[in-house]
């Protein structure tokens, strides 16, 4: 089924899952490993994590931030119709269809409406940006009083993967970029995520998953989160010395033979700080026919297709003139 035609009542271009499958077995030969990617994207078959498993709404919000980059509006308009569909009452957007919570991929979805309407030069999303940004700010983590034993504030109130949780660096990332993109960076709950974020840094430079040192113990930078963090951050001001220390460690640690999605995230948040190595690009056919060699992760391409724009991604340029 296309989920975004039966929705917007529009003719779209319809590939099915053999043709993408087909799509994909070509990628180690096709030079433009690009066009390919985007060819999958704009079917049902790249919006799931899974081959057999059902469309999630993480990767049709990556789907369709790249296809709305990449100038492919109609194949955008269509996983963002499908977004819509997933929207509860509330304005959160859960995991997939028919699973209301955890909402933790709400602030995907309000990228992926607000990246299509810029291209569009269109409102027709607003509504649902609008009760999207309304949940965002009224979702919060879970503070925990401040113990010897964890380096972090453990104080401060980001946003958690599920209700009722800590806050956790990646989600509070994702949120506090996409509240920016629409014009809430100055928003109390905005700001203490960034002070969060710069919190979670780690002394020498680089995050996790959100914790610093434990029990003593000063914890490993990871790829992935340092990439999404530096990303939310971009065009932030601060002086704070580990925001300058996270950029030189991810310059140091990224490298042509990463998996594909630290590697994406890594090259969006260098990208945002205008901090790319010189070959980033000749790195990106060789990461899509490793993602194209399994059977899994196929959503992985969206972010290979966005890091492909470097400063002109959707999830780099949202932050252009967005604060107030």
């Amino acid at each position: 089924m296309w989920w975004g035609a039966a929705r917007a009542g529009r003719i779209v271009i319809r590939v099915g899952a053999a043709q993408a499958s087909q799509a994909l077995r070509r990628m180690d030969s096709d030079t433009n490993w690009l066009h390919t990617a985007l060819e999958v994207l704009s079917t049902e078959a790249g919006w799931r994590y899974a081959p057999q498993g059902p469309p999630a709404c993480e990767p049709a919000a990556l789907a369709a931030l790249a296809l709305a980059g990449h100038g492919r509006l109609d194949a955008a308009r269509s996983a963002c119709d499908w977004l819509l569909a997933q929207q509860g009452s509330d304005g959160s957007v859960g995991v997939y269809a028919g699973q209301a919570q955890p909402g933790w991929p709400t602030g995907w979805a309000l990228l992926a409406w607000h990246a299509w309407q810029r291209g569009a030069a269109s409102r027709h999303f607003q509504q649902a940006i609008d009760r999207a940004a309304a949940y965002l700010l009224a979702w919060e983590g879970k503070p925990l009083p401040r113990t010897p034993e964890m380096g972090h504030n453990t104080m401060l109130v980001g946003w958690p993967w599920v209700e009722h949780t800590h806050s956790w660096s990646e989600p509070t990332a994702i949120n506090v970029l996409a509240l920016r993109g629409v014009g809430q960076g100055r928003h109390a709950r905005v700001q203490e995520g960034i002070t969060l974020l710069i919190d979670r840094l780690l002394p020498r430079g680089g995050c996790n998953y959100g914790n610093t040192v434990v029990l003593g113990q000063e914890l490993r930078p990871h790829v992935q989160p340092t990439g999404l963090v530096l990303l939310a951050l971009a065009r932030q001001p601060t002086a704070d010395p580990r925001v300058a220390a996270s950029l030189d460690w991810l310059h140091s640690a990224v490298h042509e033979r990463l998996a594909a999605g630290p590697l994406a995230y890594a090259l969006l948040g260098l990208a945002a700080h205008d901090r790319l190595p010189g070959e980033w690009a000749a790195w990106l056919p060789g990461a899509a026919a490793r993602v194209c060699a399994r059977s899994w992760g196929r959503h992985v391409l969206a972010l290979l297709a966005l890091a492909a724009l470097a400063e002109r991604s959707p999830l780099v340029g949202v932050l252009e003139g967005s604060e107030r």
